[in-house]
């Protein structure tokens, strides 16, 4: 039987040792003499919008707008990530203060 601590220091460098291999697979892969196949661009244009849709989806799923409320709080978080994000295009700034701006919304004023 192994002790906790080895079972989790095991845990711990398999998880290093497969993320390791994984971000050093792709360069062996897509190596500079190598051209990027069309799929892995497609998907590279495709997904980020496809992955923000769908937190957005999954953001919004379990508000109620016809019930106070009424959403006040995750509509105006929402504009204001939108908002900053076009002004700055920074997305720690703008995720950032969403979220804090969300946070402060429900536990203060809402």
């Amino acid at each position: 039987m192994t002790s906790p601590t080895l079972q989790s220091l095991l845990t711990i460098g398999v998880i290093a040792l497969t993320t390791l291999l994984t971000r050093a697979l792709t360069f062996v892969l897509f190596s500079s003499g190598n051209k990027t196949p069309k799929m892995v661009e497609y998907l590279g244009q495709v997904l980020p919008h496809a992955i923000i849709g769908m937190l957005v989806i999954y953001c919004f799923r379990y508000v109620s707008f016809i019930t106070s409320p009424f959403g006040i709080g995750e509509v105006v978080a929402g504009v204001f990530v939108v908002i900053i994000h076009k002004w700055k295009h920074n997305l720690l700034l703008s995720i950032g203060g969403g979220t804090a701006l969300y946070m402060v919304l429900v536990q203060m004023v809402l």
